[in-house]
């Protein structure tokens, strides 16, 4: 190898080592420097511990997210596969795991885009439920997860019928048994869009089904996050997203490759393939109906958002939505880094996320328990 070559790694590695080393500069969450700069953006929660990144670039700390090993007790918490039909010619897939005793109650999860079950952020919020005593429900949108041949439709990121059904059947469940555990709903990405556009939805009637929403990381904008991924800073992971997109598509076998490769962008992908599938006139009328912005004034559970500043693929702009500061039953946290679902820490607990919205979910759950 060229000293050049060698001499630059080595200077690169030596920075990164440097930056994930060094003291670091604790965040306040409410702080007044950090309001006054972004004005139209409600207070942090000041119940949660800041969150202090291993790293403070955003590329890295996606990457990361993506990267790290979250390894899953499936020893000790056996994995219970249930392939749930919400109506005819769909099944989708649920892994279902119990805690050792009593559950404090039941978390459902649900994946973002081209995610599944198996995605580290999915396997670590299970994990990090299990072990505070919590059941953990890994929901799969249609034809996710090797479920492509189970389903005549494909997916989208605002259907949320099938996972009305899940809870609803969570709840008859939850009767024939006399059980009156909570159940929370949490979101990463795409399905935080899901999760929240749900609420939205269900407004009142959500308290029958669902204690406490949470999402991590969420496009609550479609169009605008579309549009941001198409930049030329972007462009990788924009691809990459394709690419598996197509593969999934392809394994339905309702559309040639041939057809699919002509979408090269997430964008053209939902313009000519996922849209007009579901009805819609095309990515725009998807995108505007279908984001959780136009439901987040309509949300009746406590609700919690996680987002970083420097977001790889979500412009910070669109969290300036009014219902976040509007609507009592929302929190919003900004940290001012983690990327993309990259919320690696510095120290411990290790995967920040996780333990945040366990932490938010138990105090939520404590509520219930004493009103009761």
């Amino acid at each position: 190898m060229a000293w050049g070559v060698w001499s630059a790694r080595t200077r690169k590695f030596k920075a990164l080592y440097q930056e994930a080393t060094k003291e670091p500069q604790t965040p306040v969450f409410g702080s007044d420097q950090v309001r006054a700069r972004t004005p139209p953006i409600p207070p942090y929660n000041i119940g949660l511990a800041p969150f202090v990144p291993l790293f403070t670039n955003h590329h890295l700390l996606t990457l990361a997210g993506t990267m790290w090993t979250r390894p899953l007790d499936t020893a000790r918490f056996p994995v219970t596969d249930t392939l749930f039909q919400p109506e005819p010619g769909v099944k989708v897939l649920v892994q279902s795991q119990q805690p050792r005793g009593p559950a404090r109650g039941e978390v459902v999860l649900v994946h973002g885009l081209e995610g599944s079950g198996d995605s580290g952020y999915m396997r670590s919020m299970a994990q990090t439920a299990l072990d505070a005593g919590f059941a953990a429900h890994r929901f799969h949108m249609r034809t996710c997860g090797g479920t492509a041949h189970l389903c005549e439709t494909l997916y989208h990121g605002g259907l949320t019928s099938d996972l009305l059904a899940w809870l609803c059947h969570l709840k008859e469940t939850r009767l024939r048994e006399r059980a009156t555990v909570p159940v929370f709903l949490a979101g990463f990405s795409l399905g935080g869009n899901l999760v929240l556009k749900l609420a939205g939805e269900l407004e009142d009637r959500a308290r029958d089904l669902i204690a406490a929403v949470s999402s991590v990381s969420t496009p609550i904008d479609l169009e605008a996050c579309s549009r941001h991924m198409g930049t030329a800073r972007n462009r990788l992971y924009d691809l990459h997203f394709v690419r598996q997109m197509r593969r999934r598509t392809a394994a339905t076998g309702r559309f040639s490759g041939e057809a699919l490769r002509r979408a090269r962008s997430i964008y053209e992908f939902d313009d000519k393939f996922t849209a007009p599938s579901f009805g819609f006139r095309s990515a725009e009328h998807y995108y505007s109906t279908q984001s959780a912005a136009g439901f987040l004034s309509r949300i009746r559970v406590p609700t919690l958002l996680i987002q970083s500043r420097d977001d790889t693929f979500i412009p910070f702009s669109v969290y300036s939505h009014p219902a976040l500061s509007g609507n009592p039953s929302i929190e919003l946290v900004v940290t001012e880094h983690g990327g993309h679902l990259g919320f690696i820490a510095k120290g411990r607990p290790r995967l920040w996320a996780e333990h945040a919205v366990m932490e938010w979910f138990g105090e939520r759950g404590a509520v219930l328990t004493s009103k009761g």
